[in-house]
């Protein structure tokens, strides 16, 4: 069968199915509870579940509603003067357990799977230095070779990201809304990688070159919840994951041109994340943004509502290589009504830049 309609087989659980796939799903989650209660160890054993992510916005929730971390706020108010650093003391003790519980999968999949991410302060978002003056701090804090630090993809934050690849750091690369931000990021870890591999050939440690792991999360129901209501019916609810079968389509290209040469030297790529993939609108089926973006090398990061619902009810089978031509009738029909995707995108980002920094001074103030 072709990529387009092959389907995994019937008798895995939903998710594990789609693993068959040549995707991972991830968690886009992350509580003491969660940890603690065996519900994520599950989730990796049972559903093959690879990976986990989080930001502000996720740390806040956790902080507010799980009374586990009482004792740790108090006793980090004791210790720390520092609201940020008393939120660090708090949280990457989850991240580090969480790591820890992804280690085997990392270490059975030499690194392909298993990482878990943490993003730096969304208030250096426009800060090149800060940022991996930052990522790097997080980076030997955590000491967990499957971490991943995240980092928002802005200007500064694409700096940022070539220089703490070139360190050999793992990163996620957050926040992309546009075929433009992904150019920008993949031409960023481009450069870092190129970078990671001179210094590893130079150090004459060639074998480290496949050390470094990261991803491009490539936003999704944000687009369509953004676009839906200047759209004619015929129109709705498509943009977004036309984006992403395009973007697919971009990256695709990338692997097979100017970056063969880095996987030659053994270098990792960097996969498509598809982010933010709970349905907004109820009117659509709460599965689609997964159902949708299955393909192969690629991640889709999920909140633990749409893990559920896809267990329950999905069905998984590589859709993200079919109907490519109508994807790209989609965008041109929505650039025809004077829609600028690119700005379209970089609104996005700066209102997803301006909740995280919302979420994470709402979490100083609560530490």
């Amino acid at each position: 069968m072709t990529p387009s309609t092959h389907q995994a087989p019937a008798s895995l659980s939903r998710i594990a199915a789609v693993a068959q796939l040549g995707q991972q799903i991830w968690l886009d989650t992350l509580s003491r509870q969660l940890i603690e209660s065996g519900t994520l160890a599950n989730w990796i054993h049972e559903d093959a579940v690879a990976g986990l992510t989080s930001n502000p916005a996720i740390f806040h929730q956790a902080l507010s509603k799980d009374t586990a971390y009482q004792p740790a706020i108090a006793a980090a108010r004791s210790a720390e003067s520092d609201p940020e650093i008393r939120f660090e003391t708090v949280v990457l003790p989850d991240i580090q357990a969480a790591c820890d519980l992804f280690l085997p999968l990392w270490t059975q999949t030499k690194g392909e799977q298993g990482y878990v991410s943490f993003e730096v302060s969304p208030r250096l978002a426009h800060d090149a230095d800060g940022t991996t003056a930052a990522a790097v701090r997080l980076w030997h804090t955590i000491q967990r070779p499957n971490a991943m630090i995240k980092i928002p993809a802005t200007p500064a934050g694409c700096t940022a990201i070539a220089d703490v690849i070139a360190r050999g750091i793992n990163v996620n690369v957050t926040l992309i809304f546009s075929l433009e931000q992904l150019e920008a990021v993949q031409a960023a870890h481009e450069a870092g990688l190129r970078r990671w591999v001179a210094h590893c050939q130079q150090q004459g440690t060639p074998e480290r070159i496949g050390d470094v792991a990261s991803v491009a999360s490539f936003f999704v129901s944000r687009t369509d919840s953004t676009l839906d209501p200047k759209l004619p019916e015929s129109l709705q609810g498509k943009t977004a994951i036309a984006l992403c079968k395009t973007a697919y389509q971009q990256w695709q290209g990338l692997q097979s041109g100017q970056q063969a040469d880095l996987q030659a030297h053994g270098a990792k790529p960097q996969w498509l994340l598809w982010a933010s993939t709970s349905v907004k609108n109820p009117a659509y089926r709460d599965t689609r943004y997964v159902e949708e973006l299955i393909g192969p090398q690629t991640v889709n990061t999920v909140p633990d509502a749409t893990l559920v619902a896809f267990r329950d009810h999905g069905v998984a089978a590589q859709r993200l290589t079919a109907d490519v031509e109508t994807a790209a009738d989609q965008l041109a029909a929505i650039s025809a009504l004077g829609i600028d995707l690119e700005q379209v995108g970089q609104d996005l980002q700066t209102a997803g830049l301006n909740q995280f920094e919302t979420a994470y001074n709402d979490l100083l103030t609560l530490v």
